[in-house]
């Protein structure tokens, strides 16, 4: 734009006086401390559900991460044409608490399932990963003529810093283990700590995103320039183009 940037932290300051950055901001906070938490403890999750080889846990590993890349591919390039922000974040959270669910499973039937387990965790990258990419461009967006580089900048930090403080929580949590559906046979089963945690996260930022009510500045300016570019023929007004016809 050829214009100077304001200075980081008065750009940060800026920004989190802006309508619907914050919303943006703990979506993609959730996203990213949801899957460093289990990519950090994959070992764990799978062996606790019955997938023990080394080679099966790798591959495991590897398809999480495939799926984040291919969940944010198709659901980013979905929103990226549709604008659909809200509607698609809300989505993958609620994707994200259910899918996170069978990682935590245990000594009963369900936990005991490694293709539930398996398909659980692709599901969860699937859900999961996209949220990242599509609330990094959702702050940009509503933060527009803002700093991009700096509104990038406070969502890593802010995502990073989450993430080192819930992994040594989700490591004493998963010490505990509570009774999912006591009393239903071949239903009951125990749910570790940390799982709940981390669905308890996805629940609570799904609660704090459903109130984004913030106006899109960057996909209206945008729409703005199509239409003033419409006005033009060739470089000529579209109305002095008309008249000009006429009189020839």
């Amino acid at each position: 734009r050829g214009e100077k940037e304001p200075p980081f932290l008065e750009s940060v300051q800026t920004f989190f006086q802006t309508k619907g950055f914050t919303n943006a901001l703990a979506a993609f906070i959730c996203s990213i401390s949801i899957t460093n938490v289990v990519g950090a403890f994959i070992d764990e999750v799978m062996t606790r559900g019955g997938v023990t080889g080394q080679f099966q846990i790798d591959l495991a590993g590897a398809g999480f991460e495939l799926a984040i890349v291919a969940g944010g591919i198709i659901l980013g390039g979905f929103v990226d044409r549709t604008k659909e922000y809200k509607r698609v974040t809300l989505a993958c959270l609620a994707g994200t608490a259910f899918f996170v669910l069978p990682l935590g499973l245990t000594d009963h039937a369900l936990g005991r399932e490694p293709l539930l387990l398996v398909a659980a965790l692709m599901g969860l990258g699937f859900a999961a990963g996209p949220v990242q990419p599509i609330n990094a461009e959702l702050a940009v967006d509503v933060t527009y003529p803002g700093d991009e580089t700096a509104v990038e900048s406070v969502q890593q930090i802010g995502g990073n810093l989450i993430s080192a403080l819930l992994i040594p929580l989700a490591e004493i949590a998963s010490e505990k283990d509570y009774t999912l559906l006591p009393g239903v046979p071949g239903l009951e089963s125990d749910i570790r700590g940390d799982v709940v945690l981390l669905i308890a996260l996805a629940m609570i930022t799904l609660g704090y995103f459903s109130n984004f009510d913030a106006p899109l500045k960057r996909s209206l300016a945008d729409e703005r320039g199509e239409e003033e570019a419409s006005d033009f023929v060739n470089g000529v007004p579209e109305r002095l183009f008309e008249l000009e016809t006429v009189q020839d």
